[in-house]
């Protein structure tokens, strides 16, 4: 290599580089010279090289991808005699299976059975939160899903009656939005033109062209629900349900009509429900898109403005965050002890715009120290100023029409859209002289979930549900304990909601959905009562018309003919028919020996978030219209967030299909998704950028039971889950390993006579992984039984891989590789024992690869015979028949065998020594009684740490040349190491080893002590970080060990 000199001038007579320092030339010359060193180094290894013989051809294996998928009719079972693929591939393991166990009828409680015969393991039966027929899965129904289907199979293979009911709700808003879009998009025409009917037929033919696509969905996450059963909350079963439920509680008074303040969307034109309703924070002064504006609105401000006294020269000033409302105002409050206003108690302040005078009232709701202490109120539109005005018999004046128009005695206002009034307002304000000033206000604005509208509070007259005694039966139901809410945190919010309950409006301003069978009544006689439609008086239901004409007659006490009817036009919210699931989907009202069975079911799985919107509605109506708790036991899961704790949002581009972690997408198959969605242009690129920060080479491919698994093992967060795909890549290296296991498994099964555990002689190693897979039966039984999915999922995948495959495979080469036919025979039967057993456990969280690998496993002739013919109605290893196996000191005693391994492992990768260098080792032990019991482990320490010889005594002898570590307070393990190093080259390595790790904790724990640390760097990061410091520390703790143990063989 030549030697570049750098020189102070160059050849065109331009000032040349200032000349190097003699740190930098030192810096230059070591660098050349180890360039020439690995330059030498490279040369002799290619002579090296081409000296050795060819090597031979070794196969290459194949990847996941290029694995053939299985393409069989549905309904065929797959072929297990062939040989395994070399790689798990997700796809070739997930294929076929569910079309098999669909068609065998193993998801029917029937399947084997008489379901009205009784059962001496009991039963099990579960309805599932019914998905939107709009919907696509998520990763809430992934969760909800996984989860539920867990339980159900696990309840399945301990020989209950099983049934998991599925179905899919109506969703009266979303569908209408959906089929109304979709005809605007395609014919350029709305509901409107169409008619009710005709409409209502448009929305049928969308839900039995998209409505199925939910289900294939689910049964791609392997949810073993009995399909035959499945409901659709406006199937004629549900819908008479549905007639019955209101028409029972209108006629004993529970439901009744009232005039009240609603949500209503003004886009929809009709009232939401509260969950229906995003609260939207904003920081302050914000533009915000709002359907039927071209521009956009600003939100996030306060405008204070002044209002005139009657008869005064005085004024009083006010503040709101929705100036336009000041149109609906009819009073000011003031809080009775504020000295400013108490001589304007009782007079009247003028309104500007309208012929109105305002009421001045005293009310302890103001907070006289916020502000200016005094009130506007609008108790037509906003629910604080409803109670006020309803306190004070103020008038309740609308001054929005139902589309969003200003309406009423509101001068140069009226007609305007209540967003252009906004501006308007304001400047016929400043025009008069009382606009006081706007300022940054952080508030929080309702935006409609469906129609993204500002929602807008308005009086209605709606149909409603009186909750008070059905809330006070359902706290008590909690209290006595005959209903249970796992986990118990949610007890709180429980009794909350049911303390605190309001009547449930159930009218829905739409055409798709149950339309209540509620009838206005009109008296065909000149002297009759005229009603009005707020009126509760004039309104009879009936399961039909003819039935609700009779009502009328006898309530008036008149003849039928006089009677006229006209049908309320509205329809029932979503979640009545929901509240109803539980018994409709057995057929309720009707006296069905499926209701006889199936009815209370057994537990309520779902997500915290609709505890109230829908648990409680459940219970609700089962005590109230079946005298019967709906299910015993509520079990709900936590929220799925992303990796750094945010809320699911399109805008943030962290949104995550479910079926993008199953099969993997690339970055680009990412982002086309967004550029197909409804996101404003600006929010595609913010979302990009995230999606680009989070899956910089896309998502993987996971496959079902990964993901599965993982947010099994994520339940243990709490309230909310923060999913991470790498975790979920994480569980799909586990199905590898469990397929890599099974097959190297396999190679010594095969062919060979099974015999059964109580046939065969046991040696140590295998009574300890018997006794570990007695541990973890009871840990999956106890994880199952209370709620507690991640202990399960923990004592599965440590089982498995930490004691079954780290261990008990590696220790039983040398048997399988020996001549002792008795100990090979053993271990056989223990690997099928083990293997067998395993799945089995893991079979509710992986269904998938559980049923690959169990259907080929070989087994003892006896079991053979009587074997199910699925993994998931196999029975599921209980603790009666596995604790014969549990072994707590000989686990004691593997466990510190297992530290002795890592110990010296460790060491011997301190000093980089290949397998198969092996190293002398010593076991000082602390007494004779851990001599006798470590010799005999002897041979499984030599495998394990990769040494020989391996001796065990109470005297180490000379230890001179050797490293010795502390395993625990009974042992010390004494590893040889002269002669099989270079002292020097090694101190030297070691060396450069420990100034590399010192620098690299230098700086993270620089990172770690920066001012406000703990609040601005995100929980996950700190977790990693102080991770990392414990890692590098331990590592230079070890570094330095082995350089003094070098030290003594100079």
């Amino acid at each position: 290599m030549e030697e570049v000199q750098v020189t102070a001038s160059n050849e065109s007579g331009a000032e040349a580089l200032p000349a190097k320092t003699p740190k930098q030339l030192k810096k230059e010359a070591e660098k050349a010279a180890k360039l020439e060193k690995f330059k030498a180094k490279k040369e002799k290894l290619t002579e090296t090289k081409a000296s050795e013989k060819p090597k031979k051809d070794v196969p290459v294996k194949p990847k996941a991808a290029d694995i053939e998928i299985p393409q069989l009719p549905p309904g065929q079972k797959k072929d297990t005699t062939c040989p395994m693929p070399e790689s798990y591939s997700p796809r070739y393991v997930e294929a076929c299976w569910y079309s098999w166990w669909e068609k065998e009828g193993y998801f029917a409680p029937e399947y084997n059975r008489d379901i009205k015969a009784p059962n001496p393991n009991g039963q099990f039966v579960m309805v599932i939160p019914p998905p939107n027929v709009t919907g696509s899965l998520h990763l809430g129904h992934a969760l909800t899903n996984s989860v539920e289907d867990t339980i159900t199979r696990y309840h399945r293979m301990t020989g209950k009656t099983t049934l998991w009911v599925p179905g899919c709700d109506h969703a009266g808003i979303a569908t209408q939005v959906v089929v109304e879009k979709k005809l605007w998009r395609e014919e350029k025409i709305n509901r409107h033109d169409l008619g009710r009917e005709k409409f209502i037929e448009k929305v049928w033919e969308w839900k039995n062209e998209k409505g199925h696509r939910i289900y294939e969905q689910l049964k791609k996450m392997g949810s073993s629900l009995d399909w035959n059963r499945a409901s659709f909350t406006m199937d004629p079963k549900l819908c008479k349900a549905v007639l019955e439920a209101f028409v029972t509680m209108h006629q004993d008074g529970t439901i009744y009509r009232s005039t009240r303040l609603v949500n209503w969307s003004c886009t929809l034109k009709s009232a939401i429900s509260d969950i229906e309703v995003d609260k939207v924070e904003l920081p302050g002064r914000t533009q915000l898109s709002v359907p039927g504006y071209k521009e956009k609105i600003e939100f996030g401000v306060i405008v204070s403005f002044a209002y005139k006294i009657d008869g005064s020269d005085e004024e009083i000033v006010v503040a709101t965050t929705r100036v336009e409302t000041m149109l609906g105002d009819t009073g000011i409050a003031v809080h009775p002890q504020d000295p400013r206003y108490t001589h304007l108690v009782g007079k009247y302040a003028l309104h500007p715009f309208c012929q109105r005078k305002l009421l001045i009232v005293a009310d302890d709701y103001v907070d006289k120290d916020f502000g200016t202490g005094a009130v506007k109120i609008t108790p037509a539109h906003d629910p604080n100023d409803y109670d006020l005005g309803k306190r004070h018999n103020l008038a309740m004046i609308t001054i929005f029409s139902d589309d969003g128009q200003i309406i009423g005695d509101c001068g140069q206002f009226t007609g305007m859209k209540r967003f252009d009034a906004r501006k308007a307002v304001l400047e016929a304000l400043e025009q008069v002289g009382q606009y006081r000033g706007t300022a940054d206000n952080p508030m929080v604005v309702p935006v409609c979930s469906r129609s993204k509208d500002i929602v807008e509070p308005m009086i209605k007259p709606q149909w409603y549900v009186k909750c008070d005694q059905m809330a006070a039966d359902a706290a008590e139901a909690v209290r006595s304990g005959k209903l249970k809410v796992v986990p118990e945190m949610h007890q709180k919010t429980w009794f909350s909601w049911m303390d605190n309950i309001r009547d449930w409006c159930i009218s829905r301003q739409l055409w798709w959905g149950h339309r209540i069978p509620a009838y206005f009544v009109t008296i065909d006689e000149p002297s009759a009562k005229v009603g009005d439609e707020a009126d509760n008086e004039f309104w009879v239901s009936g399961r039909t018309e003819a039935e609700a004409r009779t009502n009328a007659a006898k309530r008036f006490n008149v003849p039928e003919e006089k009677i006229i009817l006209k049908q309320d036009q509205d329809v029932l919210d979503t979640w009545f028919s929901s509240a109803l699931f539980p018994f409709s989907v057995f057929g309720w009202p009707d006296k069905t020996d499926e209701l006889d069975v199936f009815f209370p079911t057994t537990l309520l799985e779902t997500g915290h978030d609709i505890l109230f919107f829908w648990v409680a509605r459940m219970v609700f109506f089962g005590q109230k219209l079946m005298g019967k708790l709906p299910f015993s036991e509520v079990y709900l899961h936590a929220m799925v967030r992303d990796a750094h704790g945010r809320k699911m949002s399109k805008s943030l581009g962290n949104v995550i299909d479910p079926l993008d972690v199953i099969y993997g997408i690339s970055l680009e198959g990412l982002m086309a998704q967004l550029d197909g969605s409804n996101l404003d242009p600006a929010e595609v690129g913010r979302a990009k950028e995230g999606q680009k920060q989070d899956y910089p080479q896309g998502i993987p491919e996971c496959g079902t039971d990964a993901l599965r698994f993982a947010l099994c093992q994520y339940t243990a967060q709490g309230r909310d889950i923060n999913l991470d795909v790498k975790r979920v890549q994480g569980y799909r290296f586990f199905c590898n390993k469990l397929w890599n296991a099974t097959r190297f498994a396999l190679t010594y099964l095969q062919g060979s006579e099974i015999q059964t555990l109580n046939e065969v002689q046991l040696s140590l190693m295998d009574k300890w992984i018997l006794s570990c897979l007695s541990t973890a039966v009871s840990a999956c039984n106890a994880g199952f039984q209370q709620y507690d999915f991640p202990r399960a999922t923990s004592a599965i995948y440590n089982f498995f891989l930490y004691e079954l495959c780290d261990v008990y495979l590696e220790a039983v080469k040398p048997v399988f590789q020996g001549s002792d036919e008795s100990a090979k025979s053993a271990a056989r039967s223990v690997l099928v024992t083990c293997i067998d057993t395993g799945l089995k456990l893991i079979s509710p969280f992986m269904p998938f690869i559980s049923e690959e690998l169990w259907q080929r496993l070989p087994r003892p002739e006896s079991v053979q015979k009587t074997l199910p013919p699925s993994i998931c109605i196999a029975p599921y290893p209980t603790d009666a028949e596995f604790q014969v196996w549990k072994d707590e000191e000989l686990e004691e005693n593997v466990k510190l065998v297992s530290r002795i391994v890592s110990s010296v492992r460790s060491v011997r990768a301190s000093y980089m020594l290949p397998n198969k260098t092996k190293t002398k080792l010593v076991l000082r032990c602390s007494d004779q009684e851990v001599v006798d019991m470590l010799t005999h482990f002897t041979g499984n320490i030599s495998t394990l740490s990769f040494c020989q010889p391996v001796s065990v005594s109470t005297d180490g002898g000379n230890t001179r040349g050797c490293a010795i570590v502390t395993v625990s307070d009974k042992c010390d393990a004494i590893v040889h190491l002269e002669g099989l190093i270079d002292v020097q080259k090694e101190k030297t390595r070691i060396t450069g080893l420990v100034e590399k790790k010192r620098q690299q904790l230098d700086k993270l724990q620089e990172g770690m002590v920066v001012p406000n640390y703990t609040e601005k760097v995100p929980l996950t990061v700190q977790e990693t970080n102080k991770e990392k410091e414990v890692e590098l520390e331990t590592e230079l703790q070890q570094l330095d060990a082995a350089f003094a143990t070098l030290s003594t063989m100079d």
